[in-house]
């Protein structure tokens, strides 16, 4: 136990380091940006097909292609399109994904993405009808209920969702290794390729991990309580 706690005393501080310097970085940014597709990509499927044949027939199309990048993200290990995007993308000529980071930043958002629309889409189907036709006869146009009545109420339902990912996202994070970014646990590996100290280690930055996501709950659990009040 002794050895475990000076093991600790030695490298927790570097494995915090790598943390405020690639894995925190990394998930905001991913987090942010896959939010943003998730937001966009839930409008899209949630609208409803206008009168107009030919807008009809275009929103069909866009729908159709976010659906795709909805089922193509869901259905394929996020360690496989790390893969494909950081090694396969640079062999098919297209240079920008020889950057780790863009390509781990990429993956990350768009995995995320699609799989926080879906929690978005349940969100904005779970407002009352009735509430979108109480604001519609107050004379509010299509917009004015999106943005005033059907998103805030979306919003809040879909804070416990979207806070797992967020979590899940910075666990996820520690795939990035596989594509060379040293974020923690590759350096929690190269630390113990040379101290021979494995299991405590991997105990080490398991460790870590669970006080970060630990601090994004207790976040995630006042966020609630403060939403919740505007429930009623």
């Amino acid at each position: 136990m002794t050895d475990f706690f000076n093991l600790a005393k030695e490298y927790v501080p570097e494995l915090f380091r790598a943390a405020f310097q690639y894995t925190l970085p990394l998930t905001i940014i991913s987090f942010a940006l896959g939010l943003f597709f998730a937001v966009g990509t839930a409008l899209i499927r949630s609208a409803r097909l206008p009168q107009n044949e030919w807008a009809a027939a275009a929103l069909q199309i866009v729908k159709g292609i976010a659906a795709f990048y909805v089922w193509l993200f869901r259905s394929t290990p996020l360690i496989v399109q790390l893969f494909i995007v950081f090694y396969g993308l640079p062999n098919a000529h297209i240079a920008l994904f020889q950057s780790a980071w863009i390509s781990a930043i990429t993956v990350f958002s768009l995995n995320t993405g699609a799989y926080a629309s879906e929690s978005i889409r349940a969100a904005i189907s779970s407002v009352p009808d009735v509430q979108k036709e109480a604001a519609q006869s107050l004379g509010m146009t299509g917009s004015q209920v999106y943005w005033n009545v059907v998103l805030p109420q979306a919003a809040r339902i879909s804070i416990p969702p979207l806070s797992n990912s967020l979590i899940g996202l910075l666990k996820d994070t520690s795939l990035a290794s596989v594509i060379t970014i040293v974020e923690m646990f590759y350096l929690s590996q190269q630390i113990a390729a040379t101290n021979y100290k494995v299991l405590s280690m991997y105990i080490l930055v398991a460790l870590v991990y669970a006080f970060f996501t630990s601090i994004l709950a207790i976040g995630q659990h006042y966020l609630e309580q403060y939403t919740s009040r505007f429930a009623q």
